[in-house]
C-alpha cells in the first residue's frame, strides 16, 4: 500500500538555479569519442547504408515492424506501408548516429538542434518550490529529449530508466545520459526516491509507453487498434506526491533537428479515477505517433501481454 505525502512547498525562487555545466563528469569509452567526431555527412551517410541495408538487404524483425503497422495503420496500401517501414529504418539508424555524437556534443549544440516549447509551464511550478513530473514516449530521438531538459530546465532533473544487462552498455548510456547533470534513478526505485528526497525540488522524467511485463498494475486500453497495457506508474507517483504532471511530445523538424513541445497532462494534487491519467497519456502518444508513424519503434516486441477475457469484460461493464 502507498503511503500518501503532500508535495513539499518552499518559498518563490526569484529565479532559477544555475544550470548544470556542460562537462561531462565522466568520460566515454575511447573508441566511442573516436566516432564522435566523425563529421556529421559521413555518419549520416553511414546511417543511410546501415538504414537501406536493413530495410532491403538484411531485413530486421521486418515481420514484426510489417505486423505492427499493419494492425496500427489498416488503410495503409502496400506503398505507404513500405514508406514508413524505410523511414523507420533509416530514422532509428540516424537516432544511433546521433546517440554516439551525443557522447561529445557540446551543450551549446544540443541546444540548438532541440527546440522546446513551452518550458516555461514546468518551470514555474519549480520556482514555486514545487517539483513536477515530466512523461514522454519513445519517439524520434529520446536521449537527446534527456539531454535538452537536462541543458535548459535549470533545476536539478531525475530520470527512470531500466538497467541494461550489459553491464559495459550499462556504463556508457550512464555516462551519456547524465553528462549534462541529470541523475538516473532505475524505475522500480523511482517512488521510494522520490518519497525519501521530497524535500528536493526537482523534475522527475520518464518514458511510459513500454509495455509493463513484470508490473502487477496495470492499465488496459485500445491503443493503435490493439488492447494494450500500459504502466500505472505515473499516475501513482502523480497521486502519491501530488506532483503536476506535464506530456512531453517530440518531432522531428528536419535531420539531426528536433522540437519538443509540453503541454498539462494533470494539474497538482488533481484527483481523478483510476486509469484516468494513463488515458490522457496514452491518447497523445497514439497522436503523435499517428503525425510521424516512422518515428515510434515498431520493432520494439510491444504487444506480448494478452487482455484476459475477465479483464475485457469489466471494461465493458465498467
Amino acid at each position: 500500500m502507498l503511503t500518501e505525502v503532500s508535495a513539499h512547498t518552499a518559498a518563490p525562487a526569484p529565479a532559477p538555479p544555475t544550470a548544470p555545466a556542460d562537462a561531462a563528469p565522466a568520460r566515454s569509452a575511447w573508441w566511442v569519442r573516436l566516432l564522435a567526431r566523425v563529421p556529421w555527412g559521413v555518419g549520416y551517410g553511414f546511417a543511410t547504408v546501415l538504414g537501406w541495408l536493413a530495410f532491403r538487404v538484411f531485413p530486421y524483425r521486418e515481420r514484426l515492424v510489417r505486423g505492427n503497422l499493419t494492425r496500427a495503420f489498416p488503410h495503409f496500401d502496400e506503398p505507404e506501408l513500405r514508406a514508413v517501414m524505410r523511414g523507420y529504418y533509416l530514422g532509428f539508424a540516424q537516432m544511433l548516429v546521433e546517440i554516439i555524437k551525443g557522447a561529445s556534443l557540446p551543450g551549446e549544440e544540443i541546444r540548438r538542434r532541440v527546440r522546446i516549447v513551452n518550458l516555461e509551464g514546468p518551470r514555474a511550478h519549480l520556482q514555486q518550490g514545487q517539483s513536477v513530473l515530466l512523461v514522454g514516449a519513445h519517439q524520434c530521438n529520446w536521449e537527446w529529449m534527456l539531454l535538452a531538459l537536462s541543458l535548459e530546465l535549470g533545476y536539478p532533473l531525475d530520470a527512470a530508466y531500466k538497467p541494461l544487462v550489459n553491464n559495459w552498455a550499462e556504463r556508457e548510456m550512464k555516462k551519456l545520459r547524465t553528462r549534462f547533470g541529470s541523475r538516473l534513478v532505475p524505475a522500480k526505485e523511482l517512488l521510494p526516491d522520490i518519497i525519501r528526497r521530497r524535500d528536493v525540488v526537482r523534475a522527475v522524467a520518464m518514458v511510459a509507453d513500454q509495455e509493463p511485463t513484470t508490473s502487477e498494475h496495470k492499465y488496459w486500453t485500445r491503443f493503435l487498434n490493439r488492447d494494450t497495457a500500459f504502466y500505472l506508474g505515473p499516475e501513482e507517483i502523480a497521486r502519491v506526491t501530488r506532483f503536476p504532471v506535464f506530456f512531453i511530445s517530440m518531432r522531428r523538424t528536419g535531420r539531426g533537428y528536433y522540437e519538443m513541445r509540453i503541454e498539462p497532462l494533470a494539474e497538482a494534487g488533481e484527483v481523478l479515477s483510476t486509469g484516468a491519467l494513463t488515458e490522457r497519456y496514452a491518447r497523445l502518444v497514439e497522436q503523435q505517433i499517428h503525425d510521424a508513424p516512422s518515428d515510434w519503434p515498431w520493432s520494439h516486441k510491444r504487444w506480448k501481454l494478452r487482455r484476459s477475457v475477465y479483464q475485457s469484460r469489466a471494461r465493458q461493464e465498467s
